[in-house]
C-alpha cells in the first residue's frame, strides 16, 4: 500500500502490464528509456496524471492543453497532435483490458542527448512520449477521517525562477516539502507563497470551507489543477460561494472544513493541519462538492460518448 495522499491497494494485475514508449508496447519488465533522455538527465520535460472513468478518460481536453501549453512553454516538440495522443492513450488502455478505476502518467520529454548536457540542441531524437496505465482506485476513508497535513519551511517561488503553474518533471521543491511532511509522519505538506499566504500541497490541490463559503489561493503560485478548476467551477454552477483569494495559516486552522483535491483521488477530507484539528470533522459541504464532482465526470463522459473504450 502506499503512503500519503494517493494511498491504494496494490493491484496485482499491474505487474503485467503493457507501457507504451513511443508508440510501442514493452511489458512492464522491459520497458526501458535511455540514460541520455532528457527526462533522466535533467528532469527537462511535462507531464500528465489522467483518470480512466468508465471507459472515459475524464477531462481529458483540459489535459491536453495543458500538456500542450506546458511542452510549448518549455519549446517542446511533442511532434505528434493532440488526437493521436489521446488515441494512443486509449489503445494503451484497451491493450492492457482496462475500463475503469485505472490512473494513467502521460509524459513527454525533449528526448535523448548526445551528450549529458542541458543545451536543448544537443538533442538528437524525437520527444520521448510514455503512457503508463496502471489498475489503482484511491482507498476510501471512514466517515469522520481525513489526510493530515504539516507545512513545509519550502515555499511555491516566483514564476520568474521556476513557474509553478508549468506540470514539469523538475518537482525538487515538491519532493523537499513532502520528504518533510513524511519525517513529521503526516500524509501531505502544505506549502505556502513567498508572501506567506497559502498556496498548495506537494501534489494536491488545497482548500477550506469558512461559513458556507469555499476558500482556495488565488492561483499565482501553483498549478491550476483540472480537479481545482472543475470543483471551483461547480461551486459556481451550483450556487456555492467560492473564492480564490490569499488567506493565511490562522484561517486554516479556524476553519469549519478543508479538502485537498487531484485526478487521482477527487476530493478527500483534510482532518488535521499542523496538529490543529479542523472543524468538527462533519464535512457536509466537502461530501457535497465529491457528489457534484462525480456528477460533473459522468457528465464529460456523456458529453464525448464517441471516444470511450466501450
Amino acid at each position: 500500500m502506499a503512503k500519503g495522499t494517493h494511498q491504494y491497494q496494490d493491484d496485482p494485475r499491474n505487474e503485467t502490464i503493457l507501457i507504451n514508449i513511443n508508440g510501442e508496447l514493452f511489458p512492464r519488465s522491459e520497458a526501458k528509456i535511455s540514460v541520455f533522455d532528457s527526462g533522466f538527465i535533467l528532469g527537462d520535460g511535462v507531464w500528465e496524471g489522467i483518470r480512466l472513468h468508465q471507459g472515459h478518460l475524464a477531462f481529458i481536453q483540459q489535459h491536453m492543453r495543458r500538456l500542450y501549453d506546458g511542452a510549448k512553454a518549455l519549446d517542446i516538440d511533442i511532434g505528434i497532435s493532440q488526437t493521436d495522443l489521446v488515441k494512443r492513450i486509449y489503445d494503451t488502455c484497451k491493450a492492457n483490458d482496462m475500463h475503469d478505476g485505472v490512473h494513467i502518467r502521460l509524459m513527454v520529454t525533449r528526448g535523448i542527448k548526445a551528450t549529458p548536457y542541458q543545451d536543448p540542441r544537443v538533442t538528437i531524437s524525437p520527444a520521448t512520449i510514455v503512457i503508463i496505465a496502471e489498475h489503482k482506485k484511491a482507498l476510501g476513508l471512514a466517515d469522520g477521517e481525513g489526510v493530515r497535513l504539516f507545512t513545509s519551511h519550502v515555499r511555491r517561488g516566483y514564476p520568474d525562477v521556476q513557474d509553478p503553474k508549468l506540470n514539469t518533471h523538475s518537482k525538487l521543491n515538491c519532493i523537499f516539502a513532502c520528504i518533510q511532511a513524511a519525517k513529521a509522519q503526516v500524509d501531505e505538506a502544505l506549502m505556502l507563497d513567498p508572501h506567506g499566504f497559502v498556496a498548495t500541497c506537494n501534489s494536491t490541490h488545497f482548500f477550506i470551507v469558512r461559513d458556507g463559503e469555499v476558500w482556495t489561493s488565488s492561483g499565482d503560485f501553483c498549478l491550476d489543477g483540472i480537479t481545482r478548476r472543475n470543483v471551483i467551477n461547480v461551486c459556481k454552477q451550483h450556487g456555492i460561494p467560492v473564492y480564490e483569494r490569499n488567506f493565511t495559516l490562522a484561517d486554516v486552522y479556524a476553519a469549519d472544513e478543508a479538502f485537498i483535491t487531484g485526478t487521482f483521488a477527487g476530493l478527500t477530507p483534510v482532518s488535521e493541519v499542523d496538529g490543529r484539528a479542523i472543524g468538527k470533522r462533519t464535512n457536509q459541504l466537502t461530501k457535497k462538492l465529491e457528489a457534484l464532482y462525480v456528477q460533473m465526470i459522468e457528465a464529460d463522459h456523456a458529453a464525448n460518448q464517441r471516444t470511450q473504450l466501450c
